[in-house]
Parts: structure tokens; sequence; C-alpha cells
């Protein structure tokens, strides 16, 4: 038998010190050595992959920082969907949760575990036989942006895990990306140098970090990773109970926040809740409340999901924290609709150790309501990563002064409207440099145009480049000028045409949404599309025809006809068109069926069906689903944690319908029993 390499054995023997003291110091916060002493360790394992290229290995702590910035991020779909949580308030929604769960699971004994909301960025990261293999973003919880090689930066993200079950098993970690409150000042003080804007809280600057395409400067930012779920290769729960899994994440070497609490009752989750609301600001990182979930992955199944949340867990949000400060001045801010929002500059003052200098005023009708002027003396309010809002004017300064909402677009020049009706003042220069980046953003955006590859940092450069103008000029761009920007390849370069060029296909609901009309997004144009079937019929429509098609009103009607008027606008179509796109569609016939005539309104979450799958079935039967209860609403069909729809149809007399009277509607005509409600 050969002996061991000598080479190979010191190395490895390098590997683990170095590990087991990472895991001191970046999961335990209880270091054993200096980091002169830890260095050395480093710098010696460092000399020897050196010397000995052919032995280094990708889970070597040598390798959390490697290669070149990459080109882009790719989209992964996550293993089981990431969902959000409902919220309670309040202690009374507290115990309504706990009612509802108390209902679901009647005659049982259960219990929860309530863990503190940490303000972070949610992250996936996936194992094979103990080697970290992928990390993916949250993103809308079915597809997330891959970040692994930035993600292996976090020291507090194993490379490899030892203690796992043995073989090439799968298996993912879930978890919260922090950033603690010094980093925090520390990335604020770097950015205040370089004559960058301020980061609005950690969470954004996590979040950046992260999503940076340079993993250097994420290893620079001091990211923390802490961990939260463990599931099995097919996505599901690893462990029969969510206490076993936090103490089971913490034997993987996966830093857990100890003060997770088991609780019998509600009451003891009350007390869980006030202790830490009290204790926030001693925690070295921002939090905003409390998380609570059943224990039980049993009782959790059972008691299930609705189409946004498990029903098993709740987010208890701390109150919001409030100062005094003045209002210095108010300016305006144009966004991608071309909304002007006004926004308050502050005597800078300090809200739960975040600095804040600026606070959101809305619109115009909300600085009436605030009756807030220049100078004035007010309380502004922050609640987690929420924006910075004023809450009241405390004091009225005597020689305040008013806003005044400008005429003209501060960015563009071109003229402001207000429609009636609408709170927001508009640019409709689809053209305006303040309104072009989102603008791009959102006309490639998923279920738009859909052009893969086209995100921020992209779409940054070719604004400012002066390559991209408006929309139509992605249809201009060559070879050349996208292999010029920073961080893109050649193949990158050719994929990105492609996409580009594919989107051309797109049909016209899509172009329609893409064009950024105010109030026209994508049910709108779809209802557009299907009343017209062509883009210069829509344009040239006058506004009593647009309101001929379905939930088109008198707001939407004239957003559509001042869009079209716009010489500007026109231009863009006519870009359009010679690019290749097809402005016309089949007019798609209405059903006539049992339901003809009939609007109606779907809340909750139905037994069998989705909100989707019965909006279809009423609509092929000739019906309307309409988003909003009103008089004209036909029936409400309400399913289970149905919420304030029902409420408004029950007050309205609007007969309710559960899924078994909807399909007796369906096949007959006649609900057999309106009258039972939800049920």
């Amino acid at each position: 038998m050969p002996s061991p390499d000598p080479i190979q054995s010191q190395i490895d023997k390098l590997r683990q010190t170095l590990r087991h003291h990472e895991h001191l110091y970046y999961v335990l916060d209880s270091p054993s050595i200096t980091d002169g002493e830890y260095d050395a360790l480093v710098h010696e394992l460092q000399a020897l992959e050196a010397a000995h290229p052919d032995l280094i290995t990708p889970d070597s702590p040598t390798q959390r920082v490697g290669g070149s910035p990459r080109e882009g991020f790719v989209k992964a779909r996550h293993s089981s969907p990431m969902l959000s949580l409902d919220n309670a308030l309040n202690e009374e929604e507290l115990r309504a949760f706990d009612q509802r769960v108390q209902g679901l699971l009647p005659n049982e004994s259960y219990q929860y575990v309530a863990e503190l909301k940490l303000d972070g960025l949610s992250l996936a990261v996936q194992y094979r036989g103990g080697q970290l293999t992928r990390a993916v973003t949250r993103g809308d919880g079915q597809v997330g942006e891959d970040v692994t090689q930035n993600a292996r930066t976090i020291r507090s993200i194993p490379l490899q895990v030892v203690s796992e079950p043995p073989g090439d098993t799968v298996w993912e970690v879930r978890g919260e990306v922090v950033l603690n409150r010094r980093s925090f000042e520390r990335a604020n003080t770097e950015r205040d140098a370089e004559g960058l804007p301020r980061f609005a809280n950690p969470r954004n600057a996590a979040a950046g970090a992260l999503r940076v395409l340079d993993p250097k400067i994420t290893a620079a930012r001091q990211l923390e990773y802490f961990s939260y779920f463990l599931l099995n290769a097919e996505g599901q729960p690893a462990l029969d109970h969510h206490s076993a899994v936090l103490k089971e994440l913490q034997r993987r070497g996966f830093k857990v926040h100890t003060a997770y609490r088991e609780c019998a009752d509600v009451e003891a989750l009350i007390e869980f809740c006030r202790e830490w609301e009290a204790k926030r600001d001693a925690l070295p990182f921002e939090i905003d409340g409390v998380v609570i979930k059943v224990d039980s992955v049993d009782q959790q199944k059972r008691l299930g999901w609705t189409a946004k949340a498990p029903r098993w867990a709740i987010a208890f949000k701390f109150a919001a924290r409030q100062e005094r400060t003045r209002v210095l001045d108010i300016q305006v801010s144009v966004g991608r609709t071309g909304a002007l929002t006004p926004t308050a500059y502050l005597e800078p003052v300090g809200i739960g150790g975040v600095t804040v200098s600026r606070a959101t005023l809305h619109n115009e009708d909300e600085i009436g309501r605030l009756d807030v002027q220049i100078g004035d003396l007010v309380l502004v309010e922050r609640a987690g990563d929420v924006i910075p809002k004023v809450v009241r004017v405390l004091e009225q300064a005597p020689d305040r002064r008013p806003f005044v909402m400008p005429r003209t677009c501060p960015e563009c020049g071109e003229e402001v409207v207000r429609v009636e009706g609408e709170s927001a003042s508009r640019c409709i220069n689809t053209n305006c440099p303040a309104r072009l980046k989102e603008s791009v953003l959102h006309f490639s955006a998923r279920g738009v145009m859909d052009i893969d590859g086209l995100g921020e940092v992209l779409v940054n450069q070719l604004v400012d480049r002066g390559l991209v103008a408006n929309v139509a000029d992605l249809y201009q761009l060559t070879l050349d000028q996208l292999t010029s920007l920073d961080r893109m390849g050649q193949k990158s370069a050719e994929k990105l045409l492609a996409n580009i060029n594919d989107s051309r296909q797109q049909p016209l609901p899509r172009i329609l949404n893409g064009l950024g009309i105010p109030f026209v997004g994508e049910r709108t144009a779809q209802f557009l599309a299907d009343a017209f079937g062509d883009l210069d019929k829509i344009a040239s429509a006058s506004e009593a025809d647009l309101q001929t098609a379905e939930e088109v009103g008198p707001k939407i009607a004239q957003s559509i006809t001042q869009f079209f008027a716009k010489p500007h606008n026109q231009d863009l179509v006519e870009r359009l068109r010679a690019a290749g796109f097809k402005f016309t569609c089949e007019i798609r016939k209405k059903a006539v069926g049992l339901l003809t005539g009939l609007t109606f309104v779907l809340t909750g979450t139905l037994p069998t069906l989705t909100r989707e799958e019965a909006a279809k079935l009423i609509e092929q039967a000739g019906g309307k689903v309409a988003g909003s209860v009103s008089k004209k609403t036909s029936y409400v069909v309400a399913g289970a944690e149905a919420g304030s729809k029902l409420d408004k149809a029950t007050s309205l007399g609007i007969p309710v319908l559960n899924e078994e009277a909807l399909q007796d509607l369906l096949r007959t005509g006649v609900p057999r029993a309106a009258e039972e409600g939800n049920g």
C-alpha cells in the first residue's frame, strides 16, 4: 500500500484547521486565534497550493474569491417555491392567527417556534455530497438568480460540510443574507467618499453586494448568512419538526441565530415578541419582527397554503419607529411611468440605527392632507426596509414655504400632466432620461418582451453610453457595440442579440404593455388587444371608443389618447414597426354560455381550483372576472382565507359562492346554494 503524500497531508491538515477557525469566527463568533495567526495559516496554504496547483480543490478556504467578474446572472428555478409570509401587525392579529390554526387542527396539541425576523435577503444554497454547488436568490419565489460565485465569499456559508449523510446526497439550506450595522455604516462612509448615493438601509446594501458582478466586491462587504430551513433533494423539509431542523443546521456548521424559542401557546409567542421588540437595538444587525411557525411538519402539511403564503407561519411585524426632524426642502423624482414623486429632504436624524435624511411624500394630495411645508418640524416614521415617510406636522415654521408641483418635467422639460381623478402628476415623454432606464427594464422584463440577459447593470451602460435613447434602439444594437461594454463577452453578446431578435415576435398584448402607457398593464393590454386587434386602431381610437374595451374607463382611455398624441410616441411606434413588430392579432370573440352577462370576483383559496383555473372556466362559459367588488358584481367566489372582498360583498348584499356552488352554476346556470358562503 503506497504511503500517503506528505504534501497532500499537510494541505489537508491546513484546510481542516482553517475551516475549524472559520467556523469559530464567522459562525460561533468565538475566535480562538488572532487575525494575524489566521492570516499566517492562509498564506502557508496559498504557498503550498501555488507550488502544487494540481492539489487545489474548489472547497479549499483559499478559493472563496476566485476568477474574474462574471458577465451577468443566470436565472435558476427553485427546488420548491420560496413563499412570502402573511403579516400580523399587532397582538390581536397574532391571536387571530392562532385561532385559525386551532380551527384547522381541532382537538390537536401543537407548539410554535419563534425566530427573529432578520431584515436581509433570502438565499437558497444547495449541496451535493457535502460540497456547495449552487446559491440562488429568492427572485419571484419560483425563479431566482444564480449567485453562487458571490455566495462563496460569505464566510458563514460552508464550502464543504463534513457532518452530513454519506454519499452523493443533495440537500438545500435556506436562510437570510444580512449586513450588520457596523459594516453598513462603513459601506455608506465609503460611498460618501466616492460621491455615490448612500444605501437606504442594510437590506438594500446586502442585496446590492450579493448581486454585484464582481465577487471581490461581495467579499469586501462582509455579509453574514443565517440559516433557517433544511430541505431534501425533493425540496421538502428534511426533518419532522422545525425545531429539529434548527439544531441540525447548527450541527452541520451553519449559523443559526440562537434566540429562537419553542412556544407552547400564543401567550408565550406574545411574550417572546415583546421581549425582542424591546431588545432589538442591542443586536448588531437589523430585525423588523418575529417569524412564527408551527413546529410539526406533519401539521404544517395539513394546514397547507394560501395562494401566496403558508397557513402555518406568520411574521409578527414590530411597530414602526418615529423621530422628530425638520423639512429642509421638497423635491420631485421621476419614475418609470413618468410619475413625479415628491420627496422631503430632512435634517438627518437617526431612526433605529439608520440615518434618515429623506422621506417620501407620495403625491400632491398627500402633501395637502398632511399640510406639510418646507421648514416645518415633522414626525418621520421608518418601518423595516420600507422607505421612511412623514407621518404628521408637529410644528409649523413661521417662515414655512409651500411646495408647488412643477408644470414641466425637471429632467426633460416636457409638459407634466395630471389626469382627472388620478393622484399623481406625470411626465408622458417616453424618452425622458429619468424614465428611460426603468422603461427599458420594464420593456425587456419576463412577461413583456422577455429579453433574457438585459439586466440593470447592462441597461445602465447602454443608456449612459448613449447607445439606447428609447426602447426601439435595442433593435439597432450591433455585436461590436455590445462587446465594447464592461464584462460583456462575445458569447453573451451573441446570445443577447438573439434574444432581442426573438422578441420581435411577441404578440400585441405584450407590445402594448411594453410601451409603458400609464394604467395599461398586462390585463388591460389583453382587453385592448381583444377588443381592437390592431395597435393602429387603438392609437387612433377616441376616448369613447376605447371605453368599449373591457375594464377601460375614462381615466385609462384619456391616458391612452394622450400617449399616442405625442409625436415622440408616434415615432417610437413607427420605429418598432420598422424593426419588424407585428401590430395585429386575432380578435377573440367573447364566449357565449350559461354565464354570459355575469361578473365574478374571486377571493381566498379554493379547495381544488386555482384562481386562474376558476377564472378560465368562468370566461369559457361567457362570464367576466373582475378584480374588485362593486354593485355591478354578480357573484363573489370565496375560498379559505378570504379577506376584504368577502366583507365588501356581504355589506353590498352580493351573493357568495363556494367552489361547489360555482361548479353547479357552470353546469346548470343556477347555483345550488349561493347562501352557503365560502364553506
